[in-house]
């Protein structure tokens, strides 16, 4: 198993966490995946909830089995195990997103409540500047925001899915690609 660094980030919102880490990928796998997203075939075919399907966005599925041999993998296991120990948690789906400034990104959780599934986010961008936006943000039961994390390249951020959250569009100024590599997790019953 990967050894895994204490978290950057870390919140409890509701119940749920919210975790960030960085420097997990080393700056070739970073570098590597980065030039693989800017060259994959996006369709509009992702929404964030069933009342804003008239507003899909940007994504990319990935195989699970190539998902497994991906350099995300490994690391994403090792922090649910550091900071979730005893859940034994399978991936179940993973995909890209993309975001650019103009798209609209809804609020939404992953999963029902009580369900237990994770999200994993991994920020996969070439270089981030503060100002272009593009944070994820996470909203408490009252839908007021209790955390945001930046996309940073390489970060990763794993959290409960039943937490609401959104991830904003990069703003004006920002000409390039928000990319988020998204793992889901289920407990294995």
């Amino acid at each position: 198993m990967t050894v895994i660094p204490a978290p950057t980030y870390d919140v409890t919102i509701d119940g749920g966490r919210v975790l960030a880490w960085d420097g997990l990928l080393s700056p070739a796998d970073q570098d590597q995946l980065h030039r693989v997203l800017q060259n994959s075939s996006y369709a509009r075919t992702e929404i964030a909830r069933p009342d804003t399907a008239d507003y899909r966005h940007w994504a990319v599925d990935i195989d699970l089995a190539a998902a497994t041999r991906m350099p995300i993998y490994a690391p994403a296991l090792a922090a649910i195990e550091s900071r979730f120990a005893g859940k034994r948690m399978r991936l179940y789906r993973c995909y890209v997103n993309v975001a650019h400034f103009g798209d609209m990104l809804y609020m939404h959780e992953d999963c029902a409540p009580g369900a237990g599934e994770l999200t994993g986010l991994w920020y996969l961008c070439d270089r981030w500047d503060p100002e272009w936006g593009g944070e994820t943000l996470f909203f408490d039961a009252s839908k007021d925001v209790r955390a945001a994390i930046q996309p940073r390249p390489g970060r990763f951020a794993l959290f409960s899915g039943e937490i609401t959250h959104v991830g904003r569009p990069p703003n004006r100024i920002c000409h390039a690609s928000r990319f988020t590599l998204a793992m889901k997790f289920e407990l294995v019953p």
